[in-house]
């Protein structure tokens, strides 16, 4: 357990390297703005979503300094271009505390999505918009008052895309913004989403996924993992495995994030509905 001492140096690198990169891309055509977006700069920052979900859990700096590790989230947040890092904080936490559950786990889709996204067309349109219902979905299924931490998080991220337009230009805003939603909706990490906790094995809602793509996203793959142990550093994941391995050996577990997105779109079985749903008593 304990908190990971690389962490916020490999954070800092990734800001710095987008910070670099937002520079370089002030002058490209459009075109290649958003090419660089989707292919480099997305797979960047959507890592750094993982790492600011690691974060969340304090693994930066520890459970005593809980405010160093929300103010080093904001700073996690900065090349994403959107202010999220404070909010999911406060709601992944009744994620692991109430996992599918019914009005309180904001990541299980609305009777709406599982009802409209039913065929493969829909299903493509749904992982496009993955980033859209990720923002949308809290406010309706179990909307929370601002925090002022929330507060100082958007001022912070408005702040810092001000300077980023004043110095480099609308293009370098655009590059990030659009990095985000681009590697959260259809691109081969996003298949995460969709590993984590979506029935591809009837009667198990979480599996994990141990391929390289782990390098580059916090090892989010070993998820089994991580919701027996949520305060382990991601980069201890694997550890725990191989310290337990008659926990996880015989479990279910994917092989590609990209196969895992190509039948979730195919297969008739699958979609936003191939959720366990459980119920909580009112606390």
């Amino acid at each position: 357990m304990g908190p990971d001492p690389r962490l916020k140096w490999v954070v800092t690198l990734m800001v710095v390297t987008q910070m670099v990169a937002s520079y370089l891309v002030k002058d490209l055509p459009w075109k290649w703005v958003f090419f660089w977006a989707y292919a480099f700069g997305g797979c960047i920052n959507h890592s750094m979503t993982l790492a600011i979900h690691d974060i969340s859990h304090n693994v930066a700096f520890g459970h005593r300094t809980t405010r160093w590790n929300r103010l080093f989230g904001m700073f996690a947040n900065l090349p994403v271009g959107v202010p999220y890092a404070t909010s999911f904080k406060k709601y992944h936490v009744d994620h692991h505390r109430f996992l599918a559950g019914d009005g309180l786990d904001v990541d299980v889709p609305t009777a709406f999505e599982g009802h409209f996204f039913c065929s493969p067309g829909r299903k493509l349109l749904w992982l496009v918009l993955q980033p859209v219902f990720y923002v949308l979905r809290p406010l309706c299924v179990n909307p929370k008052p601002f925090s002022a931490m929330e507060v100082l998080n958007i001022g912070v991220q408005l702040a810092y895309d001000l300077l980023v337009y004043w110095l480099c230009g609308a293009k370098a805003v655009i590059y990030m913004v659009a990095g985000s939603v681009l590697a959260m909706g259809l691109h081969p990490l996003s298949g995460h989403f969709i590993a984590e906790h979506y029935m591809y094995a009837q009667g198990y809602d979480t599996a994990s996924y141990y391929g390289p793509l782990n390098w580059i996203t916090f090892n989010v793959g070993y998820h089994m993992e991580h919701h027996d142990f949520p305060s382990i550093p991601g980069s201890r994941l694997p550890q725990v495995k191989k310290i337990a391995p008659e926990y996880y050996e015989n479990l279910p577990f994917h092989n590609s994030w990209v196969r895992v997105l190509w039948d979730f779109v195919f297969k008739e079985a699958l979609g936003p509905f191939a959720r366990v749903k459980r119920k909580y008593k009112a606390l």
